[in-house]
């Protein structure tokens, strides 16, 4: 709040005390010279500031307290005019306080910006001020920084983590003599770079700019109480001047004024305002301030982020395919025992999916990272090797089972991760940056809300986001776009309504910006991200989308309210004021009454049911095992389809083999989940969701698991005992494919359900 207004307020409520003080031991003349002084002080403030928007050609209700403030002075009705003035100074002070959470700009973006290079200079590295790079220096880019200027990577090969340029969530890496661009994070080992853009003139800095730029291109917010003034205001005057008139009384149109001043609409908004932010707050939701909440409850577009937005920015592996003799379980110990060393971001994905599989690790020896390549080391007397196809087998054929596993991830946008045992290409790990599985059902409930258009925007190849968009039923996609490319594609959407952008790294900042309102997903430590957006949610959860523009919405309606109700028994009062049976002191004490009661709906924001859908702590342990069990379960239903590829092309021994580890796994792992989800978390999501059936379509979808799992054990059976023909497997591929494609069906369903256990 500005010391100003605090202070004005001070002394207006100070003013109006000593004047009432004094009246109450008979001192009148100190009385009336105690409320002339504080209606002098605050109408001389208030009458500059009004002229001041007359002259920009600007209409605000505040001309209405002005106009009773000096009729007050003039009549001496000084305790009215007293009264009035504490009441302006006092909404004035509630409304500057709910706009003093405004962002604090580019302070972080600016703190995350590179303040030394180091610089080769002779035989040793000198630390320069980043503003003293030339072009054609030579610097040392150690590991964990962010890369000063744009440049060339000289020498060794350089691995950059550029999610905050790019939105895109998988390590760069860059052979010598490959363009680098600052801003982004060394997530390798150091490496050398041949300056081509000074620090003004690199990426990060045009970053800066456009930031900037986007922040002056906003327009100015306009107080919802004066949307109001120009109607209120001529049915005052209109009013006051028929009073003067027909009772030839200026004290009549006093009155009138008096109780026609605006305080409800004055102090309601802010009071509503303030009570939201508030309440968004003990949610994880920072709006910064009132103009943001209000554009925020208004939106009817929305412009998501990809990496990082809709997606969790942790890949997961998806599938693992093997290649050669192993299981898939021993290619995953194998690889995590490995990797338990590594530094690559990958590894954490890899470690998670032995713990998923309950498989006891080894600790390596004679490890060794190549960064951005691969690792290797030995486990129990064998070698292995982890990472890029030619860096673990790089003499090993091009065979149609590598030809597919290429295809899919080109095709999913997924990576794959390569093993090998002792020289020998043994499988291949399939990682992926899965979906939040809250995302589709916060979408439909933003479209219930009134949000009208949502679309994609990203930095990813156009094949990997349409699949996502398609996955989110959004109604456009904007892929390959670069951060100017996608301020561009804010101002386009914009014509379609008020537009939110939510986004969480550097890249989006310009967007954020620039948007109507900007929505941060603050968990990741964006820092760029979270000080140019307007609204920033510090917990990780998709559905805070959802919940910041509930409360939003809720706040505005009571706004909205409270300044109708106020504005109406305004207007009553008036009409008793006009017709002689309220004389302005009266009036003030009256307009103090519809005062209180507006103000006392408008902190109603501060309240109401918590955002979203209350789970309790079994709720949460339930949602929270099952999905531990989902991801156990993941992988080995992407294998279904996978071997129900290649079965033509196993030796009839090893397809039998394969089948009956399918097989097995169904009846012990996959069945018994279904079972025991049946009979936990369905109970609960139907507690949750009462007078819905939200578990009848995924019972139903058990049974037809139930069905086609043991129609495959059927067929297993029925084979010879030396393994397939190519004549009997055509039913088995058919049950192998259904089954793979209801469970991925079944689990994103269930996801997105469990999602609403777990709201811890």
């Amino acid at each position: 709040m500005s010391h100003r207004k605090l202070f004005l307020l001070a002394a207006a409520l100070l003013g109006l005390t000593a004047g009432l003080m004094a009246r109450a031991v008979g001192a009148e003349a100190a009385s009336r010279i105690s409320f002339a002084a504080v209606t002098g002080l605050v109408l001389v403030i208030a009458a500059a500031s009004v002229g001041r928007r007359l002259l920009r050609g600007e209409l605000g209700v505040d001309l209405i307290a002005v106009l009773a403030m000096a009729g007050a002075l003039l009549l001496r009705q000084y305790l009215a005019g007293a009264i009035i003035g504490v009441m302006l100074t006092g909404g004035s002070a509630l409304e500057q306080y709910a706009i003093t959470r405004a962002r604090r700009e580019l302070s972080a973006l600016m703190s995350r910006a590179p303040r030394i290079a180091h610089r080769l200079q002779g035989d040793g590295i000198v630390d320069i001020p980043v503003d003293e790079v030339t072009l054609g220096d030579l610097l040392v880019v150690k590991p964990g920084e962010v890369v000063p200027v744009d440049g060339i990577v000289s020498g060794d090969t350089a691995v950059l983590d550029e999610s905050s340029l790019t939105g895109e969530s998988r390590p760069a890496r860059l052979e010598s003599g490959m363009p680098a661009r600052s801003g982004g994070s060394n997530s390798g080992g150091p490496f050398e770079l041949r300056v081509t853009a000074t620090a003004a003139h690199s990426t990060y800095a045009g970053i800066i700019r456009l930031v900037q730029a986007a922040e002056a291109s906003k327009a100015p917010f306009v107080r919802l109480a004066d949307r109001f003034a120009v109607v209120f205001l001529g049915l005052t005057l209109a009013l006051a001047a028929l009073a003067w008139v027909l009772d030839g009384s200026a004290v009549r149109a006093l009155a009138v004024l008096v109780v026609a001043t605006p305080c409800p609409l004055i102090l309601a908004a802010p009071a509503a305002i303030i009570a939201g932010v508030s309440r968004a707050a003990r949610h994880g939701i920072i709006i910064k301030g009132g103009a943001p909440l209000e554009t925020l409850a208004r939106t009817r577009v929305l412009l998501l982020d990809k990496t990082g937005t809709v997606t969790s920015a942790r890949p997961e592996i998806v599938a693992v395919e093997s290649v050669g003799a192993f299981s898939t379980d021993e290619i995953v110990r194998s690889a995590a025992s490995i990797e338990q060393l590594s530094v690559h971001p990958y590894a954490p994905a890899i470690l998670g999916e032995a713990r998923n599989r309950k498989l006891a690790l080894v600790f390596p020896s004679q490890v060794r990272e190549q960064m951005g390549t691969g690792i290797s080391g030995e486990i129990e007397g064998r070698r292995i090797a982890v990472g890029r196809r030619e860096f673990v087998a790089p003499g090993a054929p091009r065979e149609p089972a590598l030809r597919s596993v290429e295809l899919r991830t080109a095709a999913e946008g997924s990576a794959s991760v390569f093993v090998s045992i002792d020289g020998a290409l043994a499988g291949v790990l399939i990682l992926q940056d899965p979906i939040r599985p809250e995302a589709p059902r916060v979408l439909r409930s933003l479209r219930a809300a009134g949000i009208k258009h949502i679309h994609l925007v990203t930095g990813d190849h156009p094949d990997v986001a349409e699949l996502v968009g398609d996955a989110l039923g959004v109604d456009r996609v904007f892929a390959e776009r670069a951060p100017q490319e996608k301020v561009d594609v804010v101002r386009l959407v914009r014509s379609e309504g008020i537009t939110a952008m939510v986004g969480d790294g550097v890249n989006d900042a310009p967007a954020l910006a620039l948007a109507d309102v900007g929505i941060a997903m603050g968990a990741h430590g964006a820092t760029a991200a979270s000080q140019a957006a307007d609204v920033v949610l510090t917990s990780d959860r998709f559905h805070g989308i959802a919940d910041a523009i509930g409360i939003a919405q809720r706040t505005r309606r009571i706004a909205l309210e409270s300044v109708v109700v106020g504005m109406g028994l305004s207007l009553v009062a008036m009409g008793f004021a006009a017709a002689g049976f309220i004389p302005p002191v009266d009036g003030a004490v009256l307009q103090e009454a519809i005062d209180v009661l507006v103000i006392l709906n408008a902190l109603r924001a501060i309240g109401g049911r918590a955002a979203g859908i209350s789970s309790s702590p079994e709720m949460t342990a339930v949602a929270r095992k099952l999905a531990v069990s989902h991801q156990t379960l993941r992988p080995k239903v992407g294998e279904l389809a996978a071997l129900a590829a290649r079965l033509d092309e196993m030796p009839p021994a090893a397809a039998r083999s394969r089948l009956e580890q399918v097989q097995q796994m169904l009846e012990k792992e996959l069945l018994p989940h279904e079972e025991d989800e049946q009979r936990t978390a369905y109970p609960l999501i139907e507690k949750l969701l009462p007078g819905e059936d939200p578990t009848g379509p995924l019972i139903q979808t058990h049974y037809e698991i139930r069905r086609l799992s043991r129609l495959l054990g059927r067929l297993v059976g029925q084979l010879p005992p030396s393994g397939p023909a190519s004549e009997d497997l055509r039913d088995v591929r058919r049950v192998l494919f259904g089954l793979h494609a209801i469970l991925k069906l079944h689990f994103a369903q269930e996801d997105e359900l469990y999602s609403l256990l777990d709201r811890a």
